[in-house]
């Protein structure tokens, strides 16, 4: 790609990328809202089984059902922590089993926080994602309405939201009209109500500051064992290509050595063929030598950076591959190392399984969060928790205690998103 090409590669991002970032905003913002409204379709059933156990204990007969209602609302919280924790910024750890009986389940504040919850997303979370679907689902119906009117019936053909009757092809094209109305509110307002709906579960779903830490503790003990895995992975890898590669090479120097020593008195012709094969070969256990060392640590990365590293890359990429870099300064070496191996992994990858036309290498660092997206227009259906590669993306990420994300619906795009704390 030629100068040229990259300042109008950037231009036309630097175009597209409001709208793009948009439109995805408000895609997400329909399936967040859409997943709200499961969950609290599951709160509203959970509310419902807590106010008939309560009314069949007044009677007696619900005494023994006592103790389901803190699992039921254990269950329905747990669905909506992950949910939550899969958009967003912060992960809502679980929170266990409640204790037995109901006593002193109500004793303890994670349920009662729980309970909070409870009734607070059947009723307004509920409300609120019925409000924002709403919207969604009659602008494309209006939006479309003039195409297929004239099918419905004379005396249901006005759509619910509009304040007209519909008599005409004018009338038709109006609600085409206040369709498109209906979007843009959706987009100005939608994102704030997938924001608004998952409020209360964040404040109240997150643990408190003693499990929390209890939680971290836990957490940092798992990527301890994750980094210790990634380690030993990486030695065995190290090993296998000193073994496969530079020794194999290197037995192969001696034996032609020895060779040409015994050539010399007979066939000095042959002796000079042999050193010749010998140059040869050392020449490539060098180059092997020098592979396994630049699989250690670049250096790329000390010579032009994490930017121009990330950018050779994208460069290199058998996939026509943007690259939008802005990591101001210097990130710790453990960190550069990972974001470089992580992305070189992924665009190995794109160019081997996905099928792409295009991709793009995203790198941005905030404050002491180094965060990188590859994304790909390819065939999707990337398994997150599968596959060689992404495992091994995983295990470097978890080495640093940092987070991964992998988006890979089938027929694409995939989109891979990494944070690293830098802050080490």
């Amino acid at each position: 790609m030629t100068v040229s090409e990259r300042g109008a590669a950037v231009s036309g991002r630097g175009r597209r990328g409001p709208l793009v970032r948009r439109a995805r905003a408000v895609f997400d913002a329909v399936e967040h809202l859409a997943g709200g409204v499961g969950t609290a379709v599951l709160a509203l059933a959970a509310l419902a089984w807590l106010v008939l156990v309560g009314l069949l204990c007044l009677v007696g007969a619900g005494l023994l059902l006592t103790r389901t209602v803190p699992r039921v609302v254990r269950i329905v919280a747990e669905r909506e922590r992950g949910r939550l924790s899969r958009w967003g910024p912060d992960e809502l750890f679980g929170a266990g089993r409640p204790a037995d009986g109901l006593r002193a389940a109500l004793a303890d504040p994670v349920v009662r926080r729980e309970l909070r919850w409870l009734a607070v997303h059947a009723t307004f979370g509920w409300v609120v994602g019925l409000l924002g679907l709403t919207f969604a689902l009659h602008a494309v119906q209006d939006i479309t309405y003039p195409v297929w009117w004239r099918i419905l019936p004379a005396d249901d053909a006005t759509p619910t939201l509009v304040p007209w009757t519909v008599q005409s092809e004018g009338d038709a094209v109006g609600v085409g009209f206040f369709g498109v109305g209906l979007a843009v509110l959706f987009v100005a307002v939608g994102p704030a109500l997938a924001r608004l709906q998952a409020r209360p579960g964040r404040r109240l779903l997150a643990p408190p500051a003693d499990m929390d830490l209890s939680l971290r503790i836990a957490h940092l003990s798992s990527t301890r064992a994750a980094a210790l895995d990634a380690h030993a992975t990486e030695l065995r890898r190290i090993e296998r290509s000193l073994h496969d590669g530079a020794q194999n090479r290197l037995v192969a120097v001696t034996v032609l050595l020895g060779a040409t020593r015994r050539a010399l008195a007979r066939d000095p012709a042959k002796a000079e063929e042999l050193l010749d094969q010998a140059q040869d070969a050392a020449e490539r256990a060098l180059g092997e030598l020098r592979t396994v060392v630049r699989s250690i640590l670049p250096p790329v990365l000390e010579g032009r950076g994490l930017a121009g590293a990330l950018a050779g890359l994208a460069a290199d990429c058998a996939v026509p591959c943007d690259a939008d870099i802005d990591v101001p300064g210097r990130c710790p070496v453990s960190v550069e190392a990972t974001a470089y191996f992580v992305t070189a992994e992924a665009l190995t990858n794109i160019a081997k399984h996905s099928r792409a036309r295009r991709a793009s290498v995203t790198a941005r660092r905030d404050a002491d969060v180094l965060a990188l997206r590859i994304e790909d227009d390819g065939v999707g259906g990337a398994d997150g928790r599968g596959g060689s590669g992404l495992t091994g993306i995983r295990s470097r990420v978890a080495a640093l205690d940092g987070r991964l994300a992998v988006t890979s619906p089938p027929g694409g795009p995939t989109i891979i998103e990494v944070e690293l704390p830098c802050g080490l």
